[in-house]
């Protein structure tokens, strides 16, 4: 007897569109990454949005401000991979856990691996800012969760690409806002902070479902030949 596959963590009814988000936001990380490489001032756009070395936020806002920022900390970041990862498998879907752990983990290192290629610092002490991490990272999960919520209530394409844009929009602004208010990222970082999470969650999520298949089919295939 042959199981059916698991559900996969990318779906269908998204593949394309998420596809060319993704290729979209990979041109944009890498047209700031070069355009902003081994700057230590805010550009012309950091400066129009808001001045990005200065602490820009005061009392409630900036304990608002500081409690986002922690979520992007390892203690925090971790407490929410952790929630996600005991609800995916509360729901026996352990693939979507594997997604959880591997789409945040892509994303944050790829984000560390451009910081350390671009050179990019702010407040000109060493502090490599380009692009946010912690945008990234938030980015990152909730487009994570949106795409499993959107994969297990079989969302359309219309419903499910605006659930998981709207997802990655609200966190991105959240976690952006925080940052720069913070003087910790110039705006443009945000952006490409952001702009990695979109290139590399739907990836992530491509190649586990490619992998986690693989050996279902292999199943399928030995399941249909004639027997001698």
């Amino acid at each position: 007897m042959v199981l059916p596959p698991a559900p996969t963590v990318l779906p269908p009814a998204l593949r394309v569109w998420l596809g060319l988000i993704a290729a979209l936001a990979t041109l944009v990380v890498v047209a700031l990454g070069v355009l902003y490489a081994g700057h230590s001032e805010p550009g012309r756009v950091d400066r129009w949005v808001i001045d990005p070395t200065a602490d820009s936020v005061r009392p409630p806002w900036r304990h608002v401000a500081l409690a986002t920022d922690f979520l992007g900390e390892p203690v925090g970041a971790a407490m929410l991979v952790v929630a996600a990862v005991t609800g995916c498998l509360l729901l026996r879907r352990p693939r979507a856990a594997v997604f959880v752990v591997a789409g945040v983990a892509v994303t944050v290192a790829t984000a560390t691996l451009l910081k350390s290629l671009v050179g990019r610092t702010i407040h000109g002490d060493g502090n490599l800012s380009y692009p946010s991490g912690h945008t990234a990272f938030l980015t990152a999960l909730a487009l994570v969760v949106a795409m499993l919520a959107t994969g297990r209530l079989g969302l359309g394409r219309t419903v499910g690409t605006s659930l998981v844009l709207a997802a990655a929009l609200v966190a991105g602004a959240a976690m952006g806002w925080a940052q720069v208010a913070l003087g910790a990222h110039y705006p443009t970082d945000v952006l490409g902070g952001w702009c990695t999470a979109l290139a590399v969650v739907p990836a992530t999520a491509w190649l586990i479902d490619r992998t986690a298949d693989r050996p279902v089919d292999r199943m399928a295939d030995a399941g249909q030949r004639p027997r001698s």
